[in-house]
C-alpha cells in the first residue's frame, strides 16, 4: 500500500454494511487508516474486510445495534481494543422510509428517529473522549467526526417530513458540535448527498455512486491540520431539487 493522508489512523465507519458505508470504509483504508467497521449484517461486515485486507489494508468487523447505548459504547470499546486509538469517526447509518403523516405508522418514524439520530448521538458521546485524546499523539495534529447527511437537510418536501426531521436537526448538530470542539482540535463535518444509487449505464448520471460519496469524505479527513471542511453538499449532474 502507498503512503497515504491517513498512514497511522484508526477509523471507525458506520453504516458499513451498506453501500455507502462500505465505500467508504474501503476508500478510507487505501488512504492509510485502519478501519472498524460497524454494521448490523454480519455477511457484508466480512465481504468488506475482505475487499480491505485484500487491499493490503487493515480492517476488523463490529457487529451491533447502535441504536442501542451499551452496544455503541462497546463498538467504541472494541475497536480501541483492537487498534488502541481513535482519529475519525464517519457516522454513515440511516435509513429513509417515505410516506406521508396519516399513511405511515409511528414504528416507521421511530426506526428513523433511532437510527439517524439516537445511534449517531450514542456513538459519537462514546468516542469522543478518545477522539481528543488521539489528537496529542497524531502527527495529523487533528482528529475528525463526519456524519453523512443528505440534500434532504437542506430542501424538505411533502411525504418525509420525520425524515426530514433527522436530517435538518442532523445539520444542527453538527454544526453545534463543531463550535464545542474546535479548541480541541476535532473537526466537525457533514456529508450531504442527493439521491445515491447503484445505477446501469443507461441511467448512471441520474444519480450518485457510493464511491462518489467516499470520495468527498476522504477529501474533508484528508486536509491539512490547518484546514477544516466543514460541509459538502454533493448532487449528481442531472439531479434538479
Amino acid at each position: 500500500m502507498l503512503d497515504g493522508p491517513l498512514d497511522g489512523t484508526v477509523a471507525l465507519v458506520t453504516g458499513a454494511d451498506v453501500d455507502v458505508g462500505s465505500a467508504t470504509a474501503r476508500r478510507l483504508a487505501r488512504e492509510g487508516a485502519a478501519i472498524a467497521l460497524i454494521g448490523a449484517d454480519r455477511d457484508r461486515l466480512a465481504a468488506a474486510v475482505g475487499v480491505i485486507t485484500s487491499d493490503g489494508g487493515h480492517g476488523v468487523a463490529v457487529e451491533a445495534d447502535i441504536t442501542d447505548q451499551e452496544q455503541a459504547a462497546r463498538a467504541v470499546s472494541d475497536t480501541l481494543d483492537r487498534f488502541g486509538r481513535l482519529d475519525v469517526l464517519i457516522n454513515g447509518a440511516g435509513v429513509a422510509l417515505r410516506g406521508t403523516a396519516l399513511r405511515t405508522t409511528l414504528g416507521e418514524w421511530d426506526r428513523m428517529i433511532a437510527l439517524n439520530l439516537s445511534a449517531l448521538v450514542h456513538l459519537t458521546h462514546a468516542a469522543l473522549p478518545h477522539l481528543i485524546d488521539a489528537v496529542a499523539s497524531s502527527p495529523r495534529q487533528v482528529a475528525d467526526i463526519v456524519n453523512i447527511g443528505s440534500v434532504a437537510g437542506r430542501i424538505a418536501h411533502q411525504g418525509g417530513s420525520v425524515y426530514h426531521l433527522t436530517r435538518f436537526g442532523l445539520a444542527g448538530f453538527t454544526e453545534s458540535l463543531r463550535q464545542e470542539l474546535v479548541t480541541d482540535r476535532v473537526r466537525v463535518g457533514i456529508v450531504e448527498p442527493g439521491e445515491v444509487g447503484c445505477l446501469d449505464d443507461a441511467a448512471r448520471d441520474a444519480a450518485l455512486r457510493p464511491d462518489e460519496i467516499a470520495d468527498a469524505i476522504a477529501y474533508m479527513v484528508g486536509r491539512g491540520h490547518r484546514v477544516a471542511v466543514n460541509e459538502i453538499l454533493v448532487r449528481a449532474t442531472r439531479q434538479i431539487w
